[in-house]
């Protein structure tokens, strides 16, 4: 493993990973930690922040080109947008199960699955596990 490939990539491919990297680890933590109080609230918060960064640094990248400069991804991108403050809000008005459905839902597709994407061969992040 070296992270070499990932720091050549440029600073928005760089900082959208880490985002990614360390808002997976923190939807697993928080996925196995008790639920409601306030370090929920505020590790859920953390986790909100960076995938928010996740997905607008993802709308300046451009490697993969299905129309014009955009690929399906960028789709999943604007879901994150529209579904996390959904989420938030969901929680703060008491509707914990459209709130656990949403966050369960973006923590699956737009980490899990989209970071499966991610290690395809000629990616950056293939490049960083398999150098």
């Amino acid at each position: 493993m070296s992270f070499d490939p990932l720091f050549a990539a440029g600073t928005t491919i760089t900082i959208h990973a880490l985002a990614a990297i360390f808002a997976f680890i923190l939807g697993v933590l928080q996925l196995l930690r008790p639920k409601g109080g306030s370090a929920h609230r505020v590790l859920g918060y953390i986790w909100c922040a960076l995938m928010m960064i996740v997905a607008l640094t993802s709308l300046w990248i451009h490697e993969l080109q299905v129309v014009g400069s955009f690929s399906p991804i960028h789709i999943l991108s604007i879901v994150v947008i529209v579904s996390v403050p959904l989420a938030v809000m969901s929680a703060r008005t008491g509707n914990i199960k459209r709130h656990r459905h949403l966050m369960l839902s973006l923590f699956a597709f737009a980490l899990v699955t989209a970071g499966l994407f991610t290690l395809l061969p000629n990616r950056v992040m293939y490049q960083v596990i398999w150098p």
